[in-house]
């Protein structure tokens, strides 16, 4: 499976480790007296665990909009192609506008990515901050699945990858081109 529970948003609680390890050790002892298992080693695979949290995404506002209903929607340079985690299972984040963080989150936004399809919506309904076209906005929490669950759906171009330690950034993985892209596209070439 995904490993451990990450604490995606406020409203998830943070996973007990020794006591979840506890009440492992305690089932497969249990298992072990019962059964005729003879078990060496244990092994778990943390997954998420270890860099979901470590990792974030941020977008560039592109435009908002609201609908006749009254919905409001900021729209980013980014969406269902980079973290496709809220259009398959409704996964859940927060986010905040990076290049306004003193000011107070007023708005109820959802913001939607740039493919155009329905569920290409990173957040439903979450208090956002005022932003406008260029803003920055970030997604926390997208490390354990983000670049590695990107697509290029709809042509989309991937983004680059830059890690950040002691106020120093290494760009890791370039932002891709559209050379990148369509290097393998043939024009109508017999074989």
């Amino acid at each position: 499976g995904g490993g451990f529970g990450v604490r995606y948003t406020e409203e998830d609680t943070d996973v007990d480790l020794k006591k979840l390890m506890k009440k492992i050790v305690k089932s497969l002892e249990e298992t072990l007296e019962t059964e005729n298992f003879t078990i060496e080693k244990v092994s778990i695979e943390p997954g998420r665990s270890i860099v979901a949290q470590a990792g974030s995404t941020l977008y560039t506002v592109g435009g908002k909009k609201k609908t006749f209903g009254g919905e409001k929607y900021v729209f980013i340079d980014g969406g269902m192609t980079d973290n496709i985690r809220p259009a398959l299972y409704s996964a859940k984040y927060e986010s905040v506008v990076a290049n306004r963080l003193k000011e107070e989150r007023r708005e109820t936004i959802s913001l939607a990515g740039k493919c155009c399809e329905s569920g290409d919506v990173i957040i439903k309904d979450t208090k956002l901050g005022k932003c406008d076209e260029g803003d920055l906005v970030l997604v926390s929490c997208t490390g354990a699945y983000g670049h590695s669950m990107s697509s290029n759906y709809n042509k989309a171009l991937k983004p680059a990858v830059v890690f950040v330690k002691d106020g120093r950034s290494y760009l890791v993985s370039k932002r891709e081109t559209y050379e990148d892209l369509v290097r393998n596209d043939l024009m109508l070439e017999e074989i």
